[in-house]
């Protein structure tokens, strides 16, 4: 059995006399023991799917299932072996970290020592703020506390709303060796992120733009599969650089990647024509050299292929 379970699930949202759809018919399964991503932008719809999965909006259309659980049926089930950690850090401001902790243990009938185990790599790092009120905290504490809280009934799905959005890299890391270590208790993760770069760290991903799925499969299924290659192209004018590549007849697709644009090239290229190309548009210092695809060029690929 699949630790999640959807099957064409809708959520739409009214918008004066318009309709928004949000969520459009997305299906996919999660198996059991591993951590599963869903990347995308915000606005994808990654927050309204997490929220019909832990049963706190009703779908307009479709089934999911959650540790065999029906979402609308068997909400009351699922509230009680799932963790939720919305995008917005939502524990009590003035309660200190200690009687946050405590509050969510006494809510599901534990305790915090009968749990204790499970958060322990996590927990000791803020306990020794334990005293202090969590609206004090800086934000990968608040990460931290946010996470022992969803954690502390031993769930058997844990949902993680863009977890490490506003946090510093130091925390983005930390945060991601923990859900690693939670993987090995054999607690099942569904992360949503809008960074391109934490596909690599899931066992398996969707990515979601515009309320749909683009696709899905391990982080090396989705990069073997991108059919192209990609040239990484610099010169002493970037801006101008763009325009030009886009108006190559070798290039198919260009945009920016960090210090470089991505150049996706057709079929027959020839790198000597791409460089004589750039030079008779008087580019000077030209570096090009190809590069292994990304998740994120995959998801930009996807995007232009839908939209062509």
């Amino acid at each position: 059995m699949n630790a999640v379970s959807l099957q064409n699930v809708v959520k739409r949202y009214k918008s004066g006399k318009d309709t928004i759809e949000a969520v459009r018919g997305v299906s996919f399964d999660v198996e059991q023991g591993t951590i599963f991503g869903i990347i995308g932008p915000d606005g994808a719809g990654k927050t309204s799917l997490f929220r019909m999965l832990v049963t706190l909006l009703l779908p307009d259309g479709g089934e999911a299932t959650v540790d065999g659980s029906d979402i609308v049926k068997d909400y009351k089930a699922i509230r009680k072996k799932v963790g939720y950690m919305p995008g917005r850090f939502s524990l009590y401001q003035d309660l200190t970290v200690e009687e946050n902790l405590n509050f969510f243990a006494t809510i599901f009938n534990t305790s915090v020592e009968e749990n204790y185990d499970l958060i322990r790599d996590i927990y000791v790092q803020i306990e020794p703020f334990k005293t202090r009120r969590a609206g004090k905290l800086s934000g990968g504490m608040k990460q931290k506390l946010a996470l022992c809280c969803a954690l502390i009934h031993k769930p058997v799905v844990l949902f993680l709303d863009e977890p490490t959005t506003g946090v510093d890299a130091v925390s983005r890391k930390e945060f991601w060796d923990m859900l690693q270590r939670l993987k090995t208790q054999k607690i099942t993760i569904l992360v949503s992120t809008p960074y391109m770069d934490e596909a690599s760290l899931c066992d398996r991903v969707a990515l979601m733009q515009n309320g749909s799925i683009l696709t899905t499969g391990t982080p090396h299924e989705i990069a073997s599969a991108f059919q192209h290659t990609i040239l990484a192209v610099q010169s002493q004018n970037m801006f101008k650089l763009l325009q030009d590549l886009s108006g190559s007849p070798d290039v198919e697709a260009v945009y920016t990647y960090g210090e470089n644009h991505h150049a996706i090239m057709k079929k027959q290229y020839s790198t000597e024509s791409l460089q004589a190309y750039l030079q008779s548009q008087g580019h000077k210092e030209v570096e090009m050299h190809s590069v292994t695809p990304s998740i994120e060029d995959c998801f930009m690929q996807l995007m232009r292929t839908k939209h062509d």
